[in-house]
């Protein structure tokens, strides 16, 4: 795992790598348990910044928080070359964690079940490892710790927040998400799209309620959302182009607090998520107007449509996808380095791209 991490090391033997892991592995393994014990929910990475930015100023770096909320910033130094960036992501999921594990989570309703515990020490681990490897290398490592990845909001509100004013904008970017239907060892690249876009979306039914014995005196949100679903599925499968990738699915539905009470609300959670800039827009347009329709059919309220925490597609640079993967190769052996399908999960580290930076996320088994 930490060996595929060590991209900036690439010109060095594996030989000078692997005694290091060897003799660190163990102490990196007792972080990722200290990290995986106490997660954070997205835009509360508070501890886990501190932690992060701790370890890595341990290492030698030039550390600054706070950019763009708990936004981590590490500079290693070493003469002139390139500056690479490397970048992870900080925050959990809100879940609760059943594996009884010796180090599950004490923060009830918070796990990292997404890998960004992985994700996290790996990065320390590439720290330490450059700083006890100078002579290797020469250049600077621009290490950050992104906050509210889960939320694909993190990237941008660290770009906004000035990242590449304050500090040298990149020559380069790189990122690994850990992938779970891969063997532990193997690593899956894609050059140009690679993950989709998406956008959240809130949709709230109105109507009139009542009693449940007299529904003709009402106007029902709950038979609104229940049409709505199945509208909804007919926007992929009968308005998209089929070559062209599209999502929408309806992931939650809440309406009523009675057996016996028609509500006058029900509210909706989506998911969408396409590659194409137009499709994003069509898809868009076609949930307002069906949810819309839907209303007006059964001579209710306009309903509140609200997207948010959208996120462009991840597109990897050719050249640098071309220019990294004969080094997984030569470090992992080709049988062990594969070419992967596009999916149609959604990551922000593609915001670092469109802000002109050559981007490259591949996935760790």
């Amino acid at each position: 795992m930490l060996a595929t991490a060590l991209l900036p090391l690439a010109l060095a033997a594996v030989a000078d790598v692997d005694p290091w892991i060897d003799k660190h592995l163990s102490e990196l393994l007792a972080t990722y348990k200290e990290f995986h014990l106490a997660p954070e929910i997205s835009f509360h990475e508070e501890n886990t910044a501190a932690k992060f930015a701790k370890a890595l100023q341990a290492a030698g770096c030039e550390v600054t928080t706070g950019i763009g909320g708990h936004g981590v910033v590490a500079m290693l130094r070493n003469g002139d070359g390139p500056t690479v960036m490397l970048r992870t992501d900080l925050d959990a999921l809100p879940l609760d964690e059943h594996t009884r594990l010796p180090y599950a989570s004490k923060n009830k309703g918070v796990m990292h079940a997404c890998g960004h515990d992985v994700h996290i020490t790996n990065m320390i681990g590439v720290a330490r490892c450059l700083a006890a490897h100078k002579n290797d290398w020469h250049g600077t490592v621009m290490i950050i710790g992104q906050p509210a990845e889960e939320r694909v909001a993190g990237a941008k509100a660290m770009l906004d927040d000035g990242l590449f004013t304050k500090f040298k904008k990149p020559d380069f970017a790189l990122a690994l998400h850990v992938s779970s239907d891969m063997a532990a060892g193997k690593v899956g690249w894609r050059a140009g799209y690679a993950m989709a876009n998406v956008d959240s979306v809130d949709i709230t039914m109105k109507g009139s309620g009542g009693h449940g014995s007299a529904p003709h005196t009402t106007i029902d949100p709950i038979m609104q959302a229940a049409q709505l679903v199945v509208d909804l599925q007919t926007i992929v499968s009968r308005e998209v182009k089929p070559l062209e990738p599209a999502v929408v699915t309806v992931g939650s539905i809440h309406g009523g607090t009675k057996h016996n009470i028609i509500s006058d609300r029900c509210h909706l959670q989506l998911t969408m998520r396409s590659y194409a800039p137009a499709v994003r827009k069509q898809l868009k347009v076609a949930v307002e107007r069906k949810a819309r329709a839907v209303a007006k059919g059964a001579r209710a309220p306009t309903p509140v449509v609200k997207f948010s925490e959208g996120c462009p597609s991840l597109y990897n640079d050719d050249k640098l996808v071309a220019r990294v993967v004969p080094i997984l190769e030569r470090v992992l052996g080709k049988k062990n380095v594969t070419e992967v399908e596009p999916t149609m999960g959604a990551e922000d580290f593609a915001h670092f791209g469109l802000a002109g930076v050559p981007i490259f996320m591949y996935r760790l088994g």
